[in-house]
């Protein structure tokens, strides 16, 4: 029965994969040529090898395929998945665009058509702008349309794409804690998630990332899960500068989603080889707080999943306490059990307008700070992407929280 509902959706995705992409082209490249001229057979050429590519990549990655061939499918497909989410919505809005532009195409058209009877001139049927026939007014409408909606579309990846390969920036938010003492006013923790190292990302984005965490001199930094998407054996070389990572109090991690698509446990032993303290439903007393750490839900596929009682269940609930979760969805576990403070990631902040929007639908908190009764939640949007490494209105970041305590 499995099998028959993962074959039903896969076909409803490919089915809807193919229309989108099929009405692309309708637009942008039957619309805009006359015959099936060496135009029209590239723009098709291109509308079929991105999904292909696409496609290739996601299979690649999540089957574990040959690196060399992840790295090699996975800038095309991957970019092509963002492009084509953006060339589908800009055609969309060029429908609103195209009946405004016809309707004053056959002004100018009207106009221009009274001058050529008054000079005996015959129509241009080929010629594409005002004063021509109906089928040229309507051919270059479709150029005007289909060009802008391209332009658009590349223009939006391009600037997202070079938004994430250039780094995250850094954000500073102040958390006021009740039970926080004197002594830790200001204690400064600095939050990463989601840098997602791959075939796209690799050693060089995390150099980058190390980089703008140790300018930032943190007390301690958290690495809030999804560091990678493969295996150690392709990735170590990637994570290696995480050794790097420096702060007073040392640096802790806890497993994302994608930690269990990859070898968590493999991931979990490399992380402490490059001098990550690991919570695994654990937790460490710090001077001032508690810190703790869960897995992630993504761990009960193979009986590693969060156990809030185990880390938090025999602490001291005079002292105040900050959790590491990866998924914001953790947050109602927090309050019952206390919590002041938990820190997550995993939404991307949506990652690509306006996938902000579903991704609301399934997080309490898609980014920012929030409070839940008397637990504050704040949510980094992280440092990288995954799948395309393009972000678009939820800009990467990594976050430095300042603790304060309402006794100073």
């Amino acid at each position: 029965m499995a099998i028959v509902v993962i074959a039903l959706v896969a076909l409803v995705a490919i089915a809807v994969l193919g229309g989108a992409h099929w009405y692309v082209w309708r637009r942008l490249v039957r619309d805009t040529t006359r015959a099936w001229g060496p135009a029209r057979v590239t723009g098709t050429a291109v509308l079929i090898a991105g999904p292909v590519l696409m496609i290739a990549a996601v299979a690649a990655e999540r089957g574990g395929a040959p690196f060399w061939l992840q790295r090699v499918l996975g800038w095309p497909g991957f970019l092509w998945m963002a492009l084509a989410i953006y060339l589908l919505l800009a055609v969309l809005a060029g429908e609103v665009l195209r009946p405004l532009l016809r309707r004053f195409v056959e002004r100018r058209g009207q106009a221009g058509t009274a001058v050529e009877e008054t000079e005996s001139a015959a129509p241009d049927e080929t010629s594409e702008g005002p004063g021509t026939s109906a089928p040229s007014r309507r051919l270059f409408v479709s150029r005007v349309v289909g060009g802008a909606a391209a332009a658009a579309a590349v223009g939006t990846v391009g600037y997202g794409t070079y938004g994430v390969l250039r780094g995250p920036s850094v954000k500073r938010v102040t958390v006021p804690l009740a039970k926080l003492p004197r002594s830790a006013h200001g204690f400064r923790i600095a939050v990463v998630s989601d840098i997602h190292l791959g075939p796209v990302l690799g050693r060089g984005f995390a150099q980058k990332v190390v980089d703008t965490i140790n300018s930032t001199q943190p007390d301690l930094i958290a690495v809030v899960g999804d560091l990678v998407d493969g295996s150690v054996k392709n990735l170590g070389p990637a994570a290696a500068p995480l050794a790097g990572l420096k702060a007073r109090h040392g640096s802790f991690f806890v497993t994302g989603n994608h930690e269990y698509f990859s070898g968590a446990e493999q991931w979990l032993e490399e992380v402490r080889r490059l001098g990550i303290h690991t919570l695994e439903n654990a937790r460490t007393e710090l001077p001032g707080f508690d810190l703790a750490g869960v897995n992630d839900i993504q761990g009960e596929s193979e009986g590693q999943g969060p156990d809030f009682g185990k880390a938090l269940g025999d602490r001291d609930a005079t002292r105040a306490c900050v959790l590491l979760a990866h998924q914001p969805v953790q947050i109602h576990e927090a309050v019952k059990h206390g919590v002041d403070l938990q820190l997550s990631g995993h939404t991307h902040g949506g990652q690509l307008w306006p996938g902000n929007f579903i991704a609301a639908a399934a997080n309490p908190t898609v980014a920012g700070l929030e409070r839940y009764g008397d637990t504050e939640l704040y949510v980094s949007r992280g440092a990288g992407a995954w799948g395309p490494p393009t972000r678009v209105g939820a800009p990467s970041d990594i976050t430095i929280v300042e603790l304060a305590s309402k006794q100073a």
